[in-house]
């Protein structure tokens, strides 16, 4: 049975140290960019609901039980093709023409192999279909080798070799942009349909600070098959606006494939191989029609989806938003964080915070820089903020209170539905055998609780504060002082010669993430790299200004 409850990640409350990925082993733990760096959200699409990143050292993780997730507010297509897109010239094969689907587990490469070997059969072509899974687990790299001829005798090897293939349907950016995939390009000859979507691999498990490949995936496939002879779609976004889940993300790009005119078989045999295949039969048609439409005419699609609506429903079904927050200008990045930490404390405090980093400013800006930028300020902005805005209990009581996080549940979620939060208290949670505190779960009432707490924020500090006394508390504070004393060292001693050493130390507590023992881990290892560099500052090689620290 599939239970009715789903993990969802209050993303403000997340400080990106990855406790939960190495916790559950689990992709479905996915990156999200924000304003403040890189946090964790759930996939709801291809969560397998076994809770175990709840394990994870984090206050951030709730628990929605009852309702379900809200459906996209746009229709969804009948089973028959769109109306107003043309039926594709089907390319025709004198030879056997070979399709190479890739992808990662459990997403459905298979099923797509399948569906092109029933469709070729169902049109009397001869077909082999050879899956390739590797590691064969959720989340490894499998490809699916199709050969398909006018006549079965045609066919005399079932793996698509080195540089014949005619069509690479990826639906994996990473695994299609890997050597075994590009391996079986060639320019001239291989149309290739990537799937952009910014889908994290196993190494984002083991690295919280992963960062996806980008452009150049998509670059390692141009550069093999030739630019004019790809074509690259966020397949996961479209599938998850127009049909409510990532998993028709698959048959979505095969539509696309098909509209392109890159594939030699009929839409009436594709269309009754999915029919055949038997499941979610409506909605992996639907899927199929849609990348056909946006194949044909993506602009008009995203006029009818509206792109807010695309976002939003992104958004609320828990997949990588790829809108991802750009650089700002560093005014309005400084400002937005002076605002933040006016919220979090007062105004005094935001005005201690502009302060410092005009200092920095006014240091770095002698500087003569060939770009204009400010890579110093920049860095020491998000990086005093991080450490002034310490998540104590005060802050993550004020986070969960900000009606922001309930609206987002809202939007995601339709029925009759209930927030349960996992905490562990420093002040009363159990500790395991370990010496760690034992999260629990509280119920809806604990978020009345946060609300009163976070109204008590201006204790913060003070001799009334019940939370100020212990060691964690302390050390956030104190390092906000020994983080101004490094900079100050810093600037003194500022060039353009060791600007970038400068902006090394400047970024040290971004590593400085979670909470309890994990923080206190992360804070061990930040503290030896900041030894090493900040020796590395004072030596003589670097001609530095030094001071006391």
């Amino acid at each position: 049975p599939d239970p009715a409850k789903r993990v969802v990640i209050n993303e403000a409350v997340c400080e990106g140290c990855g406790d939960c990925s190495v916790q559950s082993n689990c992709l479905s733990v996915e990156p999200l960019d924000t304003e403040y760096g890189t946090k964790r959200q759930i996939n709801q699409s291809t969560c397998n609901k076994d809770y175990s990143c709840l394990k994870g050292f984090c206050p951030s993780f709730v628990t929605v039980e009852g309702g379900e997730l809200r459906k996209p507010k746009t229709s969804s297509v009948a089973n028959e093709a769109m109306p107003g897109v043309p039926t594709p010239d089907i390319p025709a094969i004198d030879r056997p023409y070979g399709v190479l689907v890739t992808g990662v587990g459990g997403t459905g490469v298979v099923t797509i192999g399948a569906l092109l070997g029933m469709a070729a059969h169902l049109e009397a072509k001869g077909v082999t279909v050879l899956d390739v899974t590797g590691l064969a687990q959720k989340g490894g790299a499998v490809m699916s080798h199709v050969q398909i001829a006018n006549r079965p005798g045609d066919i005399h090897a079932t793996r698509i070799a080195m540089g014949e293939a005619n069509l690479v349907i990826g639906c994996d950016a990473i695994v299609t942009a890997g050597d075994d995939c590009v391996s079986r390009m060639q320019e001239g000859m291989t149309h290739v349909v990537l799937n952009s979507a910014h889908t994290p691999t196993a190494e984002f498990i083991k690295n919280p600070q992963w960062q996806f490949p980008g452009s150049s995936t998509e670059a390692d496939v141009r550069a093999a098959a030739g630019t004019d002879n790809v074509a690259t779609v966020d397949a996961n976004r479209y599938a998850l606006a127009l049909l409510g889940d990532a998993i028709y993300t698959n048959p979505f790009v095969l539509g696309y494939a098909w509209q392109k005119g890159w594939l030699p078989l009929m839409h009436e045999s594709l269309v009754r191989a999915i029919e055949l295949n038997a499941v979610q039969v409506e909605k992996n048609l639907a899927a199929f029609e849609w990348g056909r439409r946006v194949a044909h005419d993506r602009a008009a699609v995203d006029q009818f989806v509206r792109k807010p609506v695309l976002d939003q429903n992104a958004d609320a079904a828990g997949a990588k938003i790829v809108s991802l927050h750009t650089p700002k200008a560093l005014d309005t990045l400084i400002e937005k964080r002076a605002e933040y930490l006016a919220a979090y404390q007062n105004e005094a405090y935001a005005r201690r915070y502009r302060a410092f980093v005009e200092s920095v400013r006014q240091a770095e800006v002698k500087l003569e820089h060939v770009d204009g930028q400010s890579p110093l300020t920049e860095a020491v902005a998000k990086n005093l903020h991080k450490l002034m805005a310490y998540k104590d209990e005060y802050e993550v009581a004020r986070l969960y209170a900000d009606p922001a996080f309930i609206e987002k549940i809202k939007a995601s979620f339709e029925g009759d539905w209930k927030v349960n939060l996992h905490l562990a208290p420093p002040s009363f949670a159990k500790h395991d055998d370990k010496g760690h505190l034992v999260k629990k779960q509280y119920g809806p009432r604990m978020l009345t609780a946060m609300r009163l707490l976070a109204k008590l924020r201006f204790l913060r500090g003070t001799a009334l504060d019940p939370f100020g006394r212990t060691a964690e508390r302390r050390h956030e504070r104190a390092l906000i002082g020994e983080y101004e004393t490094l900079m100050r060292e810093v600037m003194g001693g500022l060039s353009e010669a060791n600007l970038s050493l400068a902006v090394e130390l400047a970024n040290l507590p971004d590593a400085i993430r979670g909470y309890g023992h994990i923080k206190e881990n992360n804070l061990k290892a930040t503290r030896a790299k900041w030894a090493t560099l900040l020796a590395k500052w004072r030596s003589p090689e670097n001609g530095a200004a030094r001071h006391a620290a």
